[in-house]
């Protein structure tokens, strides 16, 4: 905790992190329900080429993962709609095109190539001020859309042809629902990187999936779990002197395991005292 107090470059991790965690709470949760997982990991492996253009040509690498973002979203989201016998395929292969693109566009930038560990596996304490506004404001945005949005985005994440009969335009909603998760994983790519993403994008929902099933509630707990991952883990990196990407996601990768576990067999003793 002295440290926490002392360092003002840990104090900014610390932050950045807990607005991490709101942004992958929400639609964390979402995705988890819906189990669109490999869609999610298409979206933040596509970033990549969005970053290494930017950084090419001199702009700022947090615009040009939004924008790749954004268009990898969109292009997933229609590719779904379109050809859904093909998805997987399509899909793998935006993910392993976007990262190419990506290392070719780093690799040719002067002063850049040494960085591209940083872009795989974030660097949560080099987050700047600036990027800490950024962040806030995605989360402002994401969580603004989901409570306009609360129960369309619901109906389609459980039911799309009962969300079509009640006239929800169920293709419109599913595109700004993966847009939103694009902007998510824009938030999480600073804090764990674009290798990770995923992992705390689902880890801290599908705890919170074991315990709680109503919708709100699970991001309410998925948020808080995702504060104390990062959290943790950033203590724990400081203290080992290890990478914090990849303490935070051991972290939350050990607490699904342990609820895995616990859920599991708390299930199986209320069901032997049901039957007693």
């Amino acid at each position: 905790m002295d440290a926490f107090l002392e360092y003002g470059f840990l104090q900014t991790a610390l932050l950045a992190g807990l607005l991490a965690s709101i942004g992958c709470g929400v639609m964390g949760s979402y995705v988890v329900v819906k189990r669109i997982g490999y869609m999610a990991g298409g979206i933040s492996h596509s970033v990549l080429a969005g970053m290494g253009a930017a950084l090419f040509f001199g702009f700022s690498p947090m615009m040009g993962a939004l924008i790749a973002a954004l268009a990898a979203a969109l292009l997933i989201g229609w590719i779904k709609l379109r050809w859904q016998t093909q998805e997987d395929t399509l899909i793998g292969a935006m993910w392993a095109i976007g990262m190419s693109i990506g290392v070719l566009f780093i690799s040719r930038t002067p002063g850049y190539s040494t960085d591209l560990m940083s872009y795989l596996f974030g660097n949560i304490l080099l987050v700047s001020g600036s990027q800490l506004w950024e962040m806030a404001a995605l989360d402002i945005l994401v969580i603004g859309m989901v409570l306009a949005f609360y129960r369309q985005f619901l109906a389609v994440s459980f039911d799309e042809e009962f969300a079509r009969l009640r006239g929800v335009p169920v293709n419109f909603f599913y595109l700004l629902f993966l847009c939103l998760v694009a902007l998510t994983v824009v938030l999480l790519v600073q804090v764990v990187g674009l290798i990770l993403v995923i992992a705390l994008l689902t880890l801290p929902a599908a705890i919170a999936g074991h315990y709680i099933h109503t919708m709100g509630r699970m991001m309410i707990l998925a948020s808080g779990l995702g504060m104390v991952f990062t959290s943790v883990g950033i203590w724990l990196s400081y203290v080992l002197d290890l990478p914090t990407g990849a303490i935070i996601i051991l972290v939350a990768g050990g607490g699904f395991i342990f609820s895995a576990i616990f859920s599991q067999w708390w299930q199986g003793r209320q069901t032997g005292r049901s039957k007693a």
